[in-house]
């Protein structure tokens, strides 16, 4: 086999199995996987929201997903690692998962559109596009962009601060797209400035402590545990305020959360 056919081999296994744990650990918040090899075998790092699920009750998930990717997916030696993103609402997959798990709950897609555009904007992110095209509404497609922020389209400079990510919902209409685009404020190049409005005052919580308080509170913790005689990283983030247990969890808690949110037809419908 040529090297053009290999390489063209490997990177239809690695799209197969990221579509794997896009679906297999889609409760503990996945968002991408970084997969490289080693001498000693192939080293995967999973970046998710909830570590706890992916590893499982005395270490059952990964064993399990570790035989699952050497077996399935022809893996030498599988050394997996979990990582906690800090940022969730920075992170386009996570998004893209929970917009499409409001839409097959049956959420209105313009509903589900405006809470993520403020879910991520209130995460501080400096710009976001979302993208919906499918059937929406009736038998013909159609396709609506929200955008909010600044958000650099094309140029060196967007490719360095955007981050966007694609995620399929299946619904009783048909097949939905959901494309959501992210600028970053901490990838912003240098030679580029943001001019930043007067600080004003932090309002105080409850506890007595301000918002940039509370995110200065969060640290990165490393932890490493025994499964079988082997080591698994697990990079946890301390200091964040979550009820839930799990994204399912979560998208349910947000649901009952979004239903008052005004939307744009409830608004007209006022003004009429």
């Amino acid at each position: 086999m040529s090297a053009v056919k290999n390489v063209i081999k490997d990177n239809y296994n690695m799209m197969l199995l990221k579509d794997y744990l896009r679906e297999a650990i889609k409760d503990a918040g996945f968002s991408h996987a970084e997969i490289s090899k080693t001498p000693v075998g192939t080293r995967v790092a999973l970046h998710v929201t909830r570590p706890g699920i992916v590893i499982g009750r005395k270490g059952s998930g990964i064993r399990a997903l570790t035989d699952k990717l050497a077996a399935d997916f022809g893996l030498k030696n599988p050394q997996i690692s979990v990582v906690e993103i800090e940022k969730p609402e920075l992170a386009p997959s996570v998004m893209c998962n929970r917009m499409a798990s409001h839409l097959e709950r049956g959420t209105a897609f313009r509903r589900a559109t405006m809470w993520t555009l403020k879910q991520i904007m209130e995460g501080g992110a400096m710009g976001v596009q979302i993208t919906i095209s499918g059937k929406l509404r009736g038998d013909r497609s159609a396709f609506e962009k929200h955008t909010q922020g600044i958000l650099p389209r094309a140029g060196h400079h967007a490719e360095i601060i955007v981050d966007e990510d694609i995620a399929h919902v299946k619904t009783a209409m048909g097949l939905i797209g959901v494309r959501i685009r992210i600028a970053k404020k901490e990838k912003l190049v240098p030679e580029f400035e943001m001019r930043t409005e007067k600080p004003t005052k932090s309002k105080q919580s409850k506890d007595g402590k301000t918002k940039d308080e509370k995110t200065k509170d969060v640290k990165i913790k490393v932890e490493e545990i025994e499964v079988e005689g082997a080591k698994v990283e697990v990079v946890k983030v301390e200091g964040k305020e979550d009820t839930a247990k799990s994204e399912s969890e979560r998208i349910a808690l947000e649901s009952k959360k979004m239903e008052t949110l005004e939307t744009l037809e409830e608004e007209e419908a006022k003004l009429k």
